[in-house]
C-alpha cells in the first residue's frame, strides 16, 4: 500500500476541516434559525456548548442578540443607544444576569441559616426606578437597573429571603465606582461576581447602602447586603418583611411615564400572564414594558449557562 493510500485510510470522516461557511458555523444561518425560534435560551445554551467555534460565535454575537430581543429597552439604555457595541463583562454575563438568580451564602455582614443555591428564573422584572433606590445621594447620576427580589422561604421561624441582582450602565465612568476608589474600599476577600467571576466590593462595608434600598425591597434597615463587581454587576440578598393579608395588594406594574408602549399586546390589556399569576410581575409585553422597567422571560432551568 502506498503512502498516499495509507493517509486516505487513516482519515476519519469527522476529522475533515470545517469550513467557516458550513451551515452550523454560518452566522447568517444561525441568526435566521434563532430569529425563527424567538431566541430560545435553551437552544442557545446547547448551541454554545457544541464546540469551541460555536462558543466563540455565541460569545461575540448570539448572546448580544438574545439580550436585545428579550430586553430591548434595558439593553438600549445600558449600551447608550448602541446595542451593537460592547458592554461591561460581556454579553454572555449580561444574559446570565437576566435569567439567573445567584443564590445566597452567609457573608461577613449577612448571615443565613442555610445556603440557597443559584437557579434560573422563569421571569424577572428589572427597573431603573428600583435602581435609583440603591444609589447613594452623591451617586444619583448613575444608571442602574435592579430586579425585583426572588423570594425564598427559609422556614416557619424565619422571614423569607429575597435575592436580587442588577447592572450599571458604563460602570467604569460611574460616580459609584469613583466613590469606591476615592474611599479606597478594598475588594471582598471571599465573594466573587456570580455572573462574570471578577472581584467585588461590599456596599455594606463601603457604607454606601441607602435606606431607600431596604424600603424598595420590602426589607428592614440593616437587613440586607449587596455587592458590585468591577464590571458593574450587582447581586445581593435581604430579609423580607412579612405582609399581612390586608397588605397583599396586586401590583399592576410601574407607570409608563415615557409612554413607550409600542410593543404592548392589546389582546391581554397590555400584558400576557405567565402561569395565570397577574400579581407576580412575571408578565411579558412582547419583550418590553416601558423605559423604566422591563420583564425578561427565561424559559426553564438551563444548567449549561452556569458554565459561561
Amino acid at each position: 500500500m502506498s503512502e498516499t493510500q495509507r493517509r486516505r485510510v487513516n482519515v476519519h470522516p469527522c476529522d475533515k476541516p470545517e469550513s467557516d461557511d458550513s451551515g452550523i458555523l454560518n452566522e447568517g444561518i444561525l441568526l435566521l434559525v434563532f430569529e425563527s425560534i424567538k431566541w430560545d435560551l435553551h437552544v442557545l445554551c446547547l448551541t454554545a456548548s457544541v464546540n469551541r467555534k460555536l462558543r466563540a460565535i455565541a460569545k461575540r454575537l448570539l448572546w448580544r442578540k438574545l439580550c436585545v430581543f428579550r430586553a430591548p429597552f434595558m439593553v438600549a439604555a445600558l449600551a447608550n443607544g448602541a446595542p451593537n457595541g460592547r458592554i461591561g463583562g460581556g454579553w454572555d454575563a449580561l444574559a446570565k444576569l437576566m435569567f439567573f438568580c445567584s443564590g445566597c451564602e452567609s457573608t461577613r455582614h449577612f448571615m443565613v441559616s442555610r445556603a440557597i443555591p443559584g437557579h434560573f428564573t422563569r421571569a424577572s422584572r428589572f427597573s431603573k426606578t428600583s435602581g435609583r433606590s440603591f444609589l447613594a445621594k452623591k451617586c444619583r447620576g448613575d444608571l442602574l437597573f435592579v430586579s425585583d427580589p426572588c423570594e425564598h422561604p427559609m422556614g416557619d421561624k424565619e422571614d423569607d429571603l429575597g435575592i436580587f441582582r442588577g447592572v450599571f450602565r458604563g460602570f467604569m465612568r460611574s460616580k459609584t465606582r469613583a466613590c469606591l476608589i476615592r474611599r479606597q474600599v478594598p475588594f471582598d476577600e471571599r465573594v466573587r461576581c456570580p455572573y462574570c467571576g471578577t472581584r467585588v466590593w461590599s456596599m455594606t462595608a463601603a457604607r454606601l447602602v441607602p435606606k431607600s434600598a431596604a424600603r424598595r425591597l420590602g426589607s428592614g434597615d440593616r437587613r440586607l447586603e449587596y455587592f458590585v463587581c468591577v464590571n458593574g454587576h450587582l447581586h445581593g440578598a435581604c430579609w423580607l418583611v412579612p405582609l399581612s393579608s390586608d397588605e397583599e395588594v396586586c401590583d399592576g406594574g410601574e407607570e409608563d411615564v415615557d409612554g413607550d408602549d409600542d410593543d404592548v399586546n392589546e389582546n391581554h390589556g397590555g400584558y400576557d400572564e405567565v402561569d395565570g399569576d397577574a400579581c407576580s410581575h412575571q408578565t411579558v409585553t412582547n419583550g418590553s414594558t416601558s423605559s423604566l422597567g422591563e420583564d425578561v422571560l427565561g424559559g426553564g432551568p438551563i444548567d449549561l449557562l452556569l458554565n459561561l
